[in-house]
């Protein structure tokens, strides 16, 4: 046993000896290089302590996009999946119609990738899940968002472009950024711009589909355009003017076209708005005069002690006080059917007749208008006779005339 001891201590001694040794040969590399460096260009750059010792890998090089997405084939995954994976979401009710319609474009799309997909009309939900068909094991994520943006009022054939590999989606949640209902009707409003003009010039500059509809707004392009669309959306909802961000936007665009300025900073061409605040004038309140104060306090007012005493109620038992509740209900009572009886009674009360004067005076200014009428009558049928008289004159006048021209006569 003892022997094994020892056997070991000097093990691990000697491989603490080696450790050492080999830390101070990289500690001699590291110390030489920095020297070459130095004397080859001077002053050695500053290294960061975390990569130290870190190699270079052979994905560093500036020539490979890390952003680009390498296509999947059908024949990549080499059995079907173990396990099923499924998705369900909610529509409102306005959307049914739309939906049953364009269910089997829907369908057709995702059985392409091996995903099915159910639309249930009691419950008001759309649901996906993989097969033993499907190839592609991300494709049911695509699915998720296709049904979500469905359910967002997003078109049929704007919405299947998500199952693309190169279009992603994000659905930003407006509603909890402003708990004021009128300022949040105003700052989305804000986002649409006149006549949709903020939206169209957002949707150009990030290259994305944006819809706002209700308390969220669905966007749908690239990474880089999602980043940019969702923080100009949420500085909307944080009273942040669209414009400014569509200028810096702007700017930015211009900047990437430069081969010069494309890979520095551009800090130094940004604007820099400063917040402001300004404060709104109020109208200052009509000053009135100071009435002359007592300097006495005011009288204390009655409590309710005191007035029963005043009243009497306070020297009175519980049966006494009841029976003075119900003389007072029953006179209230006594009062109502009065007023109830004198408005049945109102319809049987005949109208009150016109004196005999009245009436005369009433007759005598109907004998005025009716020889009005007939003075009138008159006047218009002696009218109609000279106007025939005046005809006939004329015509005889004609005759006689002819008369007259014949010969032999």
């Amino acid at each position: 046993m003892g022997g094994d001891g020892e056997d070991r201590g000097g093990k691990q001694r000697k491989r603490d000896e080696d450790e050492t040794g080999a830390g101070e040969e990289g500690g001699a590399a590291g110390k030489r290089k920095a020297e070459g460096s130095e004397e080859d260009g001077g002053e050695a750059k500053p290294v960061n302590k975390n990569k130290r010792y870190r190699r270079d890998k052979p994905w560093d090089s500036e020539d490979i996009d890390h952003w680009k997405v390498e296509p999947w084939e059908k024949g990549h995954m080499s059995s079907a999946l173990l396990e099923e994976s499924s998705f369900a979401t909610l529509f409102p009710k306005y959307r049914e119609a739309y939906l049953k319609e364009a269910w089997p474009v829907v369908t057709r799309e995702l059985n392409k990738c091996g995903i099915a997909c159910e639309l249930n009309l009691i419950e008001g939900s759309m649901s996906v899940k993989t097969t033993r068909k499907t190839w592609d094991p991300y494709v049911i994520m695509k699915a998720r968002d296709l049904i979500k943006l469905l359910s967002r009022s997003v078109p049929t054939q704007q919405a299947l472009k998500v199952l693309e590999d190169s279009m992603q989606c994000d659905i930003i949640k407006i509603s909890g950024m402003v708990r004021n209902k009128d300022r949040f009707v105003k700052r989305r409003q804000r986002l649409l711009g006149p006549n949709g003009s903020t939206l169209k010039a957002l949707e150009l500059l990030t290259k994305c589909f944006i819809l706002v509809q209700g308390n969220t707004v669905a966007c749908m392009g690239s990474f880089q355009g999602l980043k940019q669309a969702r923080k100009v959306i949420v500085d909307c909802m944080n009273n942040v003017h669209p414009i400014y961000n569509i200028k810096a936007l702007m700017i930015k665009r211009e900047l990437s076209k430069d081969e010069a300025l494309k890979n520095e900073n551009w800090e130094r061409f940004l604007p820099h708005f400063k917040k402001k605040n300004v404060k709104s004038k109020k109208p200052k309140p009509d000053k009135k005069k100071p009435e002359a104060k007592s300097p006495f306090p005011p009288p204390q007012p009655p409590s309710k002690i005191d007035l029963a005493l005043e009243s009497g109620e306070y020297f009175l038992n519980q049966e006494q006080r009841k029976a003075r509740d119900k003389e007072k209900r029953a006179d209230h009572n006594k009062e109502a059917k009065s007023a109830r009886d004198k408005e049945r009674a109102a319809v049987f009360i005949p109208p009150k007749e016109r004196s005999k004067d009245k009436r005369r005076a009433a007759d005598a200014a109907g004998d005025a208008d009716g020889d009005v009428l007939a003075r009138a009558k008159a006047l218009k049928s002696a009218a109609k006779k000279e106007s025939a008289k005046a005809v006939g004159g004329v015509g005889d006048f004609v005759q006689k005339s002819r008369k007259a021209d014949k010969p032999g006569k």
